[in-house]
């Protein structure tokens, strides 16, 4: 999960392409693949938006109408256990973060810890007791996401197999920050290997992306557009709604939601999707307490207005960074600067987790 980044430019938007209507597993069943089309068995709404059920927790009232239930899935370390982990009760736990061994393209936790470790897998048989799934996340801000490194969608696809296997996940997160986001080579190499992991396995994947109030930036549509064009189906778009800039100087509340609501009309057009589905298919990751850009603090009233509109909208989940910052800090009751140890809000512990899980 990205700790700082730079305002993008937000001005391009997500615009429909052929093969659009088929690139997320959430849009539509029976789709006509390279041509944007749907066949006779696909659910379509009178305006041609796909109606069809996304894979997410939603079932059906006797009246028909759907229920969502918005999940939490809070970021957490995949080396070092925190107290907070299992705040909330997570239904997920994304395990971060996977990147790749100096140059090689060889997969590490965190850049030092091997996939194998036995303490990694006793961390993860620990967390998955308590209920929840695992979703391995790839890339974050630190370390080199394993596509800049491999040189070939085989190689790669079986980088991202590998801890796959040794985590027992069904479930990927590629958390797209920096060079990951921007390198065009990189970007269609790890396109192509997430549709090859999608025939060998049914990979779930989650693209977790930078956002502005303004929406998805055009680099996330860039890398959403790739995924289309190379066949790899996304489950979940993932907006990071954090660290904007020093020129937004308003409430992060209102930030969070503005943003999301932005990115789901990118969503909905661009994938042609109902408003249902396009809500179902979108997830917003919070940075809890005091984030990396000064001035901007996501408090717990913002907390729990987000899951009011998440619930309200039927979003796929909503997430923090991180479980391990969700306590108050030992030295006082606020602070200046992000810690990565605690919010730097007045907060009892696990308050952020226990208010966007509900």
């Amino acid at each position: 999960m990205r700790k700082t980044r730079s305002v993008r430019d937000t001005r391009r938007s997500l615009k429909p392409t052929a093969g659009l209507v088929c690139l997320v597993a959430l849009l539509c069943t029976g789709c006509s693949a390279g041509d944007g089309t749907s066949d006779d068995t696909a659910d379509d709404t009178a305006d041609g938006t796909s109606d069809a059920a996304p894979p997410s927790s939603s079932t059906s009232s006797p009246s028909g109408t759907p229920e969502t239930t918005t999940a939490y899935a809070p970021y957490v370390s995949a080396t070092t256990a925190g107290d907070t982990d299992s705040s909330g009760a997570p239904s997920t736990y994304n395990l971060a973060f996977v990147v790749a061994d100096g140059s090689d393209c060889t997969p590490v936790w965190g850049g030092t810890t091997d996939i194998d470790s036995e303490a990694v897998a006793s961390r993860i048989a620990k967390l998955k007791k308590t209920g929840g799934a695992v979703r391995v996340s790839f890339g974050g801000a630190a370390g080199k996401e394993l596509a800049l490194t491999c040189d070939s969608a085989s190689r790669l696809a079986a980088a991202y197999a590998k801890v796959l296997d040794a985590t027992g996940a069904t479930e990927a997160d590629f958390d797209m920050e920096g060079d990951a986001l921007t390198d065009s080579a990189s970007v269609a190499r790890r396109s192509d290997a997430i549709a090859l992991l999608q025939k060998e396995r049914g990979l779930k994947a989650t693209f977790t992306l930078p956002a502005m109030p303004s929406g998805l930036t055009a680099d996330s549509v860039a890398l959403l557009d790739s995924a289309n064009d190379h066949d790899a189906r996304v489950s979940t778009v993932n907006i990071m709604a954090m660290n904007y800039g020093t020129s937004y100087t308003g409430d992060m509340g209102d930030y969070a939601i503005t943003s999301a609501t932005k990115a789901h009309a990118q969503i909905k057009k661009a994938f042609r999707l109902s408003d249902r589905n396009a809500w179902q298919g979108l997830a917003v990751t919070a940075m809890i307490g005091v984030n990396d850009v000064k001035g901007e603090t996501f408090t717990l009233a913002d907390a729990a207005r987000l899951r009011a509109y998440g619930e309200q909208k039927g979003l796929a989940w909503l997430s923090a960074w991180a479980s391990s910052r969700d306590k108050q800090c030992a030295d006082g009751t606020s602070t200046a600067k992000a810690r990565n140890s605690c919010s730097g809000v007045e907060q009892k512990a696990g308050a952020f987790a226990k208010t966007l899980s509900g």
